[in-house]
């Protein structure tokens, strides 16, 4: 077995080929201990390592700010088009290390902390996740604005400063148990708070036409206060900004009645103003109709479209005067991306800026609003489509209900002119739905509403125009686009993973991180028995540091050499980990037969009012109990559930890992980022033709995954002949088995029929048909099994992987949203540093 990494190797991995550049050490330590001293303990004797990192963060951070004002000089002097990407969920991770990444200050940041005693690894780990996110979509906006700021962008990324993000998740007697997550608690030495730029949004009241025009009044007014981030770019000296807003109630909030008692419940009242802002939802590709998920994605809108607004108006750096009044022009300078449909309320809240506030025409106001607005759609699954009860509207934003009954009037026009008579398109295709409670369909208001629809990957695209938006596809077919999802290399392989960053150097140079495509020069090397070599001692020293990693915060011992087989997603029907629990418990029947065959499993998070997938995990957990607790089968197969996954923890897991499972079914998986992850770490993939796994087998050839199961048109044929699950059970003895055990209590010894709920579903309910691809997945998992018994071939099949991830890079998706739909160009310009002089 190999050796454990030494702290000298550990220091020795943290450059890539020396991409950390030279900065003075001795100014970072000065630095360093100035914060410390000064900002920090001023009032203390004795320094924490919370200190620490403060001292170190802060250090940092003073290298961003000239940066970050240089680079909004930049933008007000060059007045570029800005893109302004509006998402609810940001999932950024820790700040620290990949800044230190992007500046080139690691090396200099590790000597200095070295040579002051201290573990900047230590120091690293205090930080605490920014969990602004539940998964693929809100950590595809992180990626994406670390891609636009590398790619010279001038980009803001805006949101919500959620005070409590995704629950933290303990596992309690193998069921998930969700505690709060109040990762402000120590304060965030990356956020300013930017007051002079507070906001007012309007909630309820009524419409007043007047012959001066729309009036919105008698509102509740809620204060939006901002919180600016820099988004470093990667070695250009770009610095963007994510501004997140923080709900604060007025002043006067409620105060109308003057004694004490009423004065008291109106400062106690500030509350419910203030709880905008308190939470993340915890629901992924599920929409819950609350007045409070409403009220936040207005409360993001209202305030954000006034920002733009403001600077669109404004174009000296740092002075507030108008300089331009006739916002027929926005289009030409401004782009607004919508990340799904949850700020799909941009659309009426322009539409009533320009109407009510500008005083434009309907078809001007609409030409801009079309022309500036775009739609990125994330999932086919109808119970996740966001559709909005009108009397919810009514009651909380009547002037908006208005103007989507406008929209809709107009564009339902514009239909009947085109297809005559055809009542029944007009009803598929109207932005209200009518039924026992009538809704808004924010899908269709958001496709009416702007210029460009676009899928994360081409055959969720496909989908999309073949089925769930195929009348507006017949429509507007030059609306309809596929920008592939990708991932940052500079997080998930510079910083995640240095060893495999500085082998890849060695053999291509340094360009591809800025440029991922050059990954396929690898392709010459794939023979070449050193590169063999050191991307298998890469990957086993990732498992080494991953095995001690767990044993010391979970107590878990696993055996390194085995294969690490990871599937780590929210869970989810759709994503199928039933049918890798299914696997395993083949597996576990089977052992005496296979001694050899080497299983690590780790699974994710539920969202706490989904029954099923609570049930699912606590299944996960008890087949872990049985089998990680068989003497007979040892340390051959073990099943550990990970709890709390989040960005840090899938930093160390993705590295580790050797098998990537995406065994989602066909046409229920909009893309997936995390498969791009495993894929440039060196995990070869299990995994359905589905989403981004499509393109991943074109990029390395089919035969460098293993590819298994249905096919879409499989599962739509199937969906249209039936599909009979017991036909299955009783066909497949290893199947009827597995469930039987499942059904009988093998799995819950205390409670029979602890697990009855997944067992009818899969049996009678189970629209993701899991047994339908059983066989596959078996026969399929029993290649991985013998191909991982031959390391040489194995790895090889690695580095076809790790050369064909150039697509999946999030530069190459950024640049096409830049140029394919904001009419803007990327730059791989740098521009001047702080202290260079200016041009």
């Amino acid at each position: 077995m190999p050796k454990p990494l030494t702290d000298q190797d550990k220091r020795k991995q943290i450059s890539v080929r020396g991409l950390a550049g030279v900065e003075n050490v001795s100014d970072l330590k000065t630095n360093f201990n100035r914060h410390l001293h000064f900002t920090l303990v001023k009032d203390r004797n004795v320094a924490t390592k919370r200190d620490y990192y403060f001292a170190l963060a802060n250090t940092v951070r003073d290298h961003l700010v000239g940066r970050w004002i240089r680079t909004q000089q930049h933008y007000y002097e060059k007045d570029p088009k800005r893109v302004y990407y509006l998402s609810l969920e940001f999932y950024m991770g820790r700040t620290l290390q990949n800044t230190m990444v992007n500046l080139a200050l690691e090396n200099a940041c590790d000597e200095a902390t070295y040579q002051l005693g201290l573990d900047m690894e230590e120091l690293q780990d205090i930080e605490e996740d920014a969990g602004l996110g539940n998964g693929g979509l809100g950590r595809l906006a992180a990626c994406f604005l670390d891609s636009m700021a590398s790619l010279g962008l001038a980009a803001y990324g805006y949101g919500i400063r959620y005070e409590f993000g995704i629950f933290n998740q303990k596992i309690v007697n193998g069921w998930q148990v969700e505690e709060a997550d109040d990762w402000l608690r120590y304060g965030n030495p990356w956020e300013k708070a930017r007051p002079e730029y507070m906001r007012p949004v309007h909630f309820y009241g009524r419409v007043e036409h007047t012959p001066e025009g729309v009036k919105w009044v008698d509102t509740q007014v809620v204060l939006a206060l901002p919180y600016d981030t820099p988004v470093p770019g990667y070695r250009n000296n770009v610095v963007n900004t994510m501004r997140l807003w923080s709900a604060k109630a007025p002043c006067d909030f409620n105060l109308k009645d003057f004694n004490v008692g009423g004065y008291i419940q109106a400062v106690l009242d500030r509350n419910l103003a203030e709880n905008i802002s308190r939470v993340l939802y915890p629901n992924d590709n599920f929409f819950e109709g609350k007045e409070l998920r409403l009220k936040q994605e207005y409360f993001v809108v209202a305030a954000t479209l006034q920002d733009i607004v403001r600077r669109f108006k404004s174009s000296k750096f740092g002075s507030t005067e108008v300089v331009r009044v006739d916002l027929s022009t926005l289009p030409d300078k401004v782009a607004i991306q919508l990340n799904d449909t949850h700020p799909a309320m941009a659309i009426p809240e322009l539409m009533r800026i320009l109407l009510d506030t500008e005083h434009q025409k309907w078809e001007k106001a609409w030409d801009i609003c079309t022309r500036t607005c775009a739609y990125t759609n994330h999932t086919v699954l109808p119970e996740a489509l966001e559709r909005w009860p009108t009397d919810l509207l009514q009651n909380l934003l009547p002037r908006h209900l208005e103007i989507i009954y406008e929209i809709n009037r107009r564009h339902l026009e514009r239909i009947a002119k085109l297809y005559p008579g055809d009542q029944d398109r007009l009803r598929r295709m109207s932005l209200v739905e009518e039924g026992d409670q009538k809704k808004i369909n924010m899908a269709h208001l958001c496709i009416v509403g702007s210029h460009a629809v676009n899928g994360v990957a081409r055959i969720h695209s496909d989908i999309l125009k073949a089925t769930l938006f195929k009348d507006f596809y017949e429509v507007d077919p030059h609306k309809f686009q596929n920008k592939t999802n990708g991932i940052t290399p500079r997080r998930w392989l510079v910083m995640c993973n240095p060893g495999l960053a500085e082998v890849i150097a060695e053999r291509i140079g340094e360009d591809y991180i800025r440029d991922l495509d050059q990954l396929k020069k690898l392709l010459a090397f794939v023979d070449d028995d050193s590169l063999i070599h050191d991307i298998a001692k890469v990957k086993q020293e990732n498992k080494l540091k991953f095995s001690a990693y767990l044993e010391e915060h979970y107590k878990v011992k696993i055996n390194p050499n085995s294969m690490f087989d990871v599937q780590v997603k929210r869970i989810h029907e759709y994503k199928r980990q039933l049918l890798n629990c299914l696997h395993i418990i083949t597996l576990y029947n089977r052992e005496f037969w296979h001694p050899c065959d080497f299983i690590f499993s780790i699974f994710s998070q539920a969202a706490p009012g989904y029954h099923t997938a609570k049930l699912i995990i606590r299944l996960i957990t008890a087949i872990g109990e049985i089998v990680n607790h068989d003497t007979v089968v040892g340390d051959r197969l073990k099943v550990i559930f990970l709890e709390n996954y989040k960005v840090t923890l899938a930093e160390k897991i993705i590295p580790a890992s050797d098998l990537s499972e995406q065994i989602s079914t066909a046409g229920t998986e909009a893309s997936g980022t995390g498969n791009m992850k495993f894929m440039l770490n060196g995990a070869l993939t299990i995994g359905t033709m589905d989403g981004a796994n499509v393109e991943m087998a074109e990029e390395a050839g089919e035969e460098n995954l293993f590819i298994f199961g249905m096919r879409v048109d499989d599962v739509d044929a199937m969906d249209k002949s039936g599909y009979d699950a017991m036909d299955y059970y009783n066909r497949i003895p290893e199947l009827k088995q597995a469930m039987d055990q499942i059904a009988g209590g093998f799995f819950s010894p205390d409670q029979h029929d602890l697990f009855k709920d997944i067992v009818n579903m899969l049996l009678h309910h189970d629209r993701f048909k899991v047994f339908a691809d059983y066989e596959a997945y078996i026969k399929c998992q029993e290649k991985v099994s013998a191909l991982y018994k031959n390391p040489k071939e194995w790895t090889k099949m690695v580095i076809h992987n790790i050369a064909g991830c150039g697509k999946f890079s999030s530069d190459r998706t950024i640049s096409q949203y830049a140029r394919e739909i904001w009419g803007m160009e990327p730059s791989l310009e740098r521009i001047p540093a702080p202290d260079d002089p200016r041009q």
